[in-house]
């Protein structure tokens, strides 16, 4: 990879109308924007007081260009040194939003990926066999389609309802964004894509249900991991579906009934499914109020995403289900719930407080409990204003504190953009919505590395993601559109602990395709990045 300029911006571009702020890492006089196609200056302007950012352990200085608002491709210079050219226009994320959104296509299990639809990413079918149930493997179950989590080939109930959330909460406020096709082989021109896509995993999520108990098998994988260069065609070994959990119950129980309310009117038959489907998990998860968390059975090493505390779960189940329903007795779960001691504004797929707290404020006054309602709107303005503070102290201008610099650190940048646009959503304080941005820029670019985290995106994105179908498939560039995980401190794989000793938090970052702790991507990752990127 090129040595990391001195001025870092955000590599797709800027909103005409939207702050515009590069960072340097060189002491300069001025900084100079210039048109691209021209080459004419078309501002000049002075640095920002020194900032010591703690994360990059670097001084850096601010470069505020926000005056310049005619459209066009400029790039940054001063002493001899310039940024990466970028695009100021009213939509210069579109093309991002559509790759991002598109990748969960790429993710796709079961079925072809044509030439038409995927180009030199195409791939034959995969894991087309009956899944053993592990617990009773006499039993053999339907376990097709879905998407792959993350780098490799296992299906898992909780991240991947995580990221269903993600995309519907994104279509339900940000319709609008989703117009265009992407396209994808159901692209129709009736039912947005982004629905078909959900439907792709939603259509899986039903298989992993339980019918006559209603509880939902946590994962479907592999007794361990296929090797890094194994197409998904030619992983052949036997999956299992592994012992159902709370936690994947009841998130199955919340996305399902998210969904029911999001297509009745495409899908009024579909729609009824899904109530029914969420309503008998939701029974399962009362006659089972002690469970303990999923742990992997001895025999199986693929990831286990276990989690001891179910009431996160449960609470979101409640609050989608009321919200579909108006069933008072979902109504008088959450509020039960909502006086548990457990995060209400976390969007990861372990505290997922954050899903049931938007659901609830989503479904307005008139139809809340008054101290309920007002105790999680107070939590959410509370966690935006602790992360705008954040912001204003971090020389990148995000909010990860030092300790945030961990596995997947990228989802905790977009799942805290998520709650700084909630907010805004439901305060309208445009300051909020700013700082988002800000998180975008991040994503981009406008960070210690100098590095694009999304594949095909920027001057310099990731070309080298924990993938297995990237590294495979004999084709140079990645699949487009994927999120890597982002530094992490951690350096919890080899690669990274031979390589990235010392590093500052921010830097703790390698894009090698054996750096798994953090350059893998997921789908739920994906997720959070498309739902920030519909706002902008």
């Amino acid at each position: 990879m090129s040595l990391v300029r001195q001025i870092k911006v955000n590599q797709l571009g800027y909103p005409v109308d939207a702050d515009k702020i590069a960072v340097l890492t060189a002491k300069c006089s001025e900084f100079e924007v210039v048109n691209q196609k021209t080459k004419k200056i078309v501002y000049r302007g002075e640095l920002s007081e020194p900032i010591e950012d703690q994360a990059s352990n670097e001084v850096v200085y601010h470069a505020d260009f926000s005056n310049v608002s005619d459209s066009g491709h400029y790039y940054i210079q001063a002493d001899g040194v310039r940024s990466a050219t970028f695009l100021i226009s009213d939509n210069p994320y579109f093309e991002a939003r559509q790759g991002i959104l598109k990748a969960f296509y790429f993710f796709r299990c079961g079925m072809e990926l044509t030439e038409e639809y995927a180009g030199e990413w195409a791939h034959k079918a995969c894991h087309l066999a009956e899944s053993i149930v592990f617990d009773n493997q006499e039993c053999k179950l339907d376990g097709t389609g879905g998407w792959h989590d993350a780098g490799d080939y296992g299906k898992y109930t909780v991240p991947g309802a995580k990221a269903v959330a993600d995309l519907l909460l994104a279509y339900e406020l940000r319709p609008n964004a989703f117009n265009q096709a992407i396209p994808i082989p159901e692209t129709d021109g009736v039912i947005p894509d982004i629905l078909h896509e959900c439907r792709y995993e939603l259509d899986w999520l039903l298989k992993m249900q339980e019918l006559e108990t209603g509880a939902v098998y946590h994962k479907l994988t592999t007794l361990e991991f296929p090797g890094l260069d194994v197409m998904p065609e030619d992983d052949l070994d036997p999956q299992y579906l592994t012992p159902v959990s709370a936690t994947a119950t009841g998130t199955f129980a919340a996305t399902m009934a998210m969904a029911a309310r999001i297509y009745k009117p495409f899908d009024q038959e579909f729609a009824a499914v899904c109530l029914e489907r969420a309503e008998k998990a939701w029974q399962w998860l009362l006659m089972n109020p002690d469970v303990p968390g999923f742990k992997n059975p001895v025999e199986i090493t693929t990831g286990e995403y276990g989690d001891e505390d179910d009431r996160d779960e449960r609470f979101w189940a409640a609050a989608e289900l009321y919200r579909t329903t108006g069933n008072e007795n979902y109504h008088q779960a959450l509020i039960e719930l909502a006086d548990e001691d457990f995060s209400k504004t976390e969007f990861g797929w372990a505290d997922m407080g954050g899903y049931g707290t938007t659901a609830y404020l989503l479904n307005g006054k008139a139809l809340s409990n008054h101290d309920v309602y007002q105790k999680l709107m107070s939590e959410l303005i509370h966690e935006a204003e602790k992360l705008l503070n954040n912001c204003s102290k971090d020389g990148y201008l995000i909010s990860l504190e030092n300790e945030d610099y961990v596995w997947g650190s990228n989802m905790g940048v977009m799942n805290k953009a998520m709650t700084l646009l909630l907010a805004h959503h439901f305060t309208g304080n445009v300051a909020y919505k700013n700082c988002a941005l800000d998180h975008v820029h991040y994503l981009f670019g406008r960070n210690a590395l100098d590095i694009s985290y999304v594949t095909g995106f920027g001057d310099r994105p990731v070309m080298e993601p924990h993938h297995r179908p990237s590294v495979g498939d004999q084709v140079d560039a990645p699949v487009p559109g994927l999120v890597s995980g982002g530094p992490n401190a951690g350096l919890q794989d080899e690669y990274a602990a031979a390589h990235l000793q010392g590093k500052a938090p921010a830097k703790c970052f390698v894009d090698h395709e054996d750096s798994y702790a953090t350059n893998e991507v997921t789908v739920y990752w994906n997720s959070p990045a498309l739902f920030v990127l519909a706002h902008f």
